[in-house]
């Protein structure tokens, strides 16, 4: 049986404002909040809000039948709690039905993995106790930023107790193979890979309301007949894109949404299932390993890191950005901390590629990518500055790698204690729950004799004592003898 994975990518840049060289030192602001607020109420009320609206439709609708999962950046998490909290509502209600599950990636949405294990560790762990604190469970899956992977970033997610990450099915990876199969990575087997098909991805995402496509219109019927005519043994089919492809790069006017809904019933009369990737890790076999030298992404057709990293101004800015990426791990100034992570986004490094493009390219603000360097340099001069206050360049490596180290020892000795604390709470409430249970017993067999006890069996030993108490206690006779009497008259 042939079972579909669907996911969805939400995430949005924090924009940048114009900034000049006069205005380092002077102004520590960065951002255009009119041109964030109009981008993501605009996204939220053109493809957000009705595409989940959609899906928690399709929820009610076929039940466990339809399956979804979504990752979210916690950029995107902040834009959307200031500007569109009702797209998170919904999100929380559709996890109410069962039929979705969120996945771990970077805070940011930035090269963090490319760049600094520790930054990277730090920026999932934050955006995964996001993901718990608005729907109740930790993610055990992991998508980075735009699908990036190697064999070096596979090792250490999954050093870091994650069972499965999400990447592409690029083809000069893949080669003969087909990324309809479960594959695992090549430096910790426990780490299952499932691949993107990048066409079928797509055939919707990119091509749906293409009327030069050969396809064009494409119907729910036709493109699971696709689906059900891939070989027997290929069961694993994985369907990645962005949530704003749906209303944005596909306009709403296409009927795009129509066709998704359709997508479960069609699927059901040809046998297939939909699941979310935990679910498919969990029950699926990996079919051998995935060799993964260099990184790659689901970004352009050579799905590298090019867009981001291709050219000298690009390179320059993701080595000044990180260069200062210790001291602001060791920062607690919740500015430098916010700052940080929007100026990590991978977009600010796309706005700079001077490669062609098949696919329009949309800068922003900005005329060309000597404009978006310039611009951004200027930006990360002030905050290096600023971290710099903080913690002078003039603290030796050795003084602050001691000091780093220091808090690292600090945390896990810290996440010891707490799994100890929980431990022992665990224990403490089991002992409480068993307490009460046990006092009732105990008292109970101590008790016999006395008198309480002996009341509460007076009724029903009422005849013996009636008989006994003449014999045995003559001289205290008269006494008991009118409360027995008494008693005994009442009843």
């Amino acid at each position: 049986m042939k079972t579909i994975c669907l996911y969805f990518e939400i995430h949005q840049n924090v924009h940048l404002k114009r900034y000049r060289f006069f205005e380092i030192g002077k102004d520590h602001y960065y951002f255009d909040d009119y041109e964030n607020e109009r981008g993501i109420t605009e996204t939220a009320e053109r493809s957000y809000i009705p595409a989940i609206k959609t899906f928690l439709e399709m929820a009610h609708l076929y039940g466990k039948a339809f399956k979804v999962a979504f990752s979210i950046s916690g950029c995107a998490l902040e834009l959307l709690e200031q500007y569109a909290p009702e797209v998170i509502e919904m999100l929380q209600e559709l996890n109410d039905t069962g039929c979705v599950e969120f996945l771990a990636e970077p805070y940011s949405h930035g090269l963090s993995s490319l760049a600094n294990e520790d930054v990277f560790r730090d920026e999932v762990e934050r955006q995964a106790k996001k993901m718990k604190e608005l729907f109740g469970k930790k993610p055990t899956v992991l998508r980075n930023s735009s699908l990036i992977y190697s064999d070096d970033i596979g090792g250490l997610v999954a050093s870091m107790g994650y069972k499965g990450m999400i990447a592409e099915g690029a083809k000069h990876i893949l080669g003969w193979k087909s990324p309809h199969f479960v594959y695992h990575c090549a430096q910790n087997p426990n780490l299952k890979l499932l691949l993107r098909d990048y066409k079928l991805s797509d055939d919707i995402s990119l091509r749906f309301n293409d009327s030069s496509w050969n396809e064009y219109p494409l119907f729910a019927d036709t493109y699971m007949d696709w689906i059900a005519q891939l070989p027997e043994e290929e069961k694993v089919i994985n369907i990645f894109m962005e949530l704003c492809a749906l209303g944005i790069y596909q306009p709403l006017s296409s009927n795009i949404l129509e066709f998704i809904k359709a997508l479960p019933a069609v699927a059901k009369e040809r046998g297939i299932t939909f699941a979310t990737p935990s679910e498919i890790i969990a029950k699926s076999k990996s079919v051998g390993q995935m060799d993964v030298a260099y990184p790659m992404s689901w970004n352009d057709e050579e799905r590298d890191t090019s867009c981001w990293l291709g050219n000298v101004m690009q390179r320059e800015a993701f080595n000044k950005l990180y260069s200062v990426a210790d001291r602001v791990l060791i920062c607690k100034d919740r500015r430098i901390t916010q700052d940080w992570d929007r100026i990590q986004a991978s977009n600010n490094f796309r706005f700079m590629t001077t490669k062609p493009m098949s696919v329009g390219m949309w800068r922003g603000i900005y005329d060309s990518p000597y404009d978006a360097f310039t611009n951004y340099m200027n930006i990360l001069g002030d905050f290096i500055n600023r971290v710099n206050a903080l913690y002078p360049t003039d603290i030796e490596n050795d003084e602050l790698n001691a000091l780093l180290t220091t808090i690292r020892n600090q945390a896990e000795e810290i996440n010891v204690k707490d799994k100890e604390i929980t431990r022992l709470q665990t224990r403490l409430k089991k002992l409480e729950g068993a307490a009460p249970a046990s006092e009732k017993k105990v008292p109970a067999k101590k008790a016999a004799p006395k008198a309480a006890p002996a009341k509460k069996e007076t009724p029903k030993a009422a005849p013996a004592k009636k008989v006994e108490a003449p014999k045995e206690e003559a001289p205290a006779k008269k006494a008991p003898a009118k409360k027995v009497t008494k008693k005994a008259a009442k009843k």
